[in-house]
């Protein structure tokens, strides 16, 4: 009997792997799209903290203006991203000559051979060309974006008739009320998560632009917006934040100086806000370990990719708040949490 359970799970978790990998180009936007509902809806309680905007604005119409907020924003960065990053592809002539100037300090500092085997990289790789794949890929995402608020718009029609349908499905009050509980914590965890993280990368990004500005570095709002995203890739993302503008800072000024200025104050930035600002924040409302979060964050990656990296947390969270509910699967959850309490 336990053999064949077991089969059974693997075969399920077989299929469930299969189903995420060959149908992320349908899920991947609908996740996106739930997420900004959870964001919009923690807009929405913040506004309904406020008198004013509680009592003379319907839920509607909050809804609508904080969707159309949320829209503004999004075409606005990609305007400014799409600028900056082609700013960055025209001005690659001017960087090549800092990299054999780079090549050549290497080579004399470390009185090793290096400099055919960086120059050889060099060639192949095309700096320019790089820039330009990063601005298709940030096309295809807000081509994917259309879709994002299809899905959204739905969502929000969804709301208005889910609880009717909800006590449709679980007639018993108890058990209405524990799949409401269970809702609610899930939205709770979330929108909490969502909130913070939004709010820590956008002082990150604030804060690593100024750096950035003082220091000279080409395109600072550019590298700012990579550094806000970047911090939502728990564990590795921070540190992926910090060198990349550290090392285009080798290319453009072909001097160690200002990448040194760049890896400690951003670094600085990352320390601060990362493990001081934000632990403070959000503490341990997430519940799940820092094992859990790697392992998460791999197994994520895998399936699909950078933008499983980024949802791999808010997932974890859901799979834990659910699994916790159910006596087969608590162990499961208890596993997973951060000290063994669901």
């Amino acid at each position: 009997m336990n053999l064949t359970r077991t089969a059974s799970v693997l075969v399920l978790a077989i299929a469930i792997v299969f189903i995420l990998i060959t149908g992320q180009d349908l899920l991947i936007p609908f996740v996106f799209a739930v997420l900004i509902w959870f964001l919009v809806r923690k807009v929405k309680s913040a506004l309904d903290k406020v008198p004013f905007f509680k009592d003379r604005f319907p839920n509607w119409l909050k809804t609508i203006v904080t969707s159309a907020a949320l829209l503004f924003m999004v075409v606005s960065i990609g305007r400014v991203l799409s600028a900056s990053i082609n700013s960055l592809a025209q001005s690659y002539g001017q960087y090549e000559s800092n990299v054999n100037l780079m090549i050549a300090k290497i080579n004399e500092i470390f009185s090793i051979d290096m400099s055919r085997i960086l120059s050889d990289f060099m060639v192949d790789f095309d700096f320019g060309s790089t820039l330009e794949s990063i601005l298709s890929s940030i096309t295809a995402l807000f081509g994917n974006a259309f879709m994002i608020l299809i899905y959204v718009l739905f969502v929000f029609l969804e709301e208005a008739s889910f609880q009717t349908k909800l006590r449709a499905v679980f007639t018993e009050k108890n058990k209405y009320d524990q799949w409401n509980k269970i809702l609610n914590k899930i939205e709770g965890s979330i929108t909490h998560y969502i909130g913070l993280k939004t709010m820590t990368s956008t002082i990150t990004g604030v804060l690593s632009y100024g750096v950035l500005l003082a220091i000279g570095v080409d395109s600072p709002i550019f590298w700012a917006f990579l550094i806000f995203i970047l911090n939502y890739i728990p564990a590795v993302g921070s540190m992926v934040a910090t060198l990349f503008p550290a090392i285009f800072s080798l290319l453009q000024f072909g001097e160690f100086q200002p990448f040194f200025m760049v890896l400690i104050f951003v670094g600085l930035i990352q320390v601060l806000v990362g493990n001081v600002l934000e632990p403070k924040l959000m503490g341990n409302s997430l519940n799940i370990s820092a094992l859990v979060t790697i392992l998460s964050l791999s197994f994520w990656g895998s399936v699909w990719g950078i933008i499983g990296m980024f949802l791999s947390v808010p997932i974890t969270v859901i799979l834990v708040i659910v699994w916790a509910q159910f006596p087969s699967t608590r162990p499961i959850a208890i596993m997973l949490s951060d000290k063994g309490q669901v």
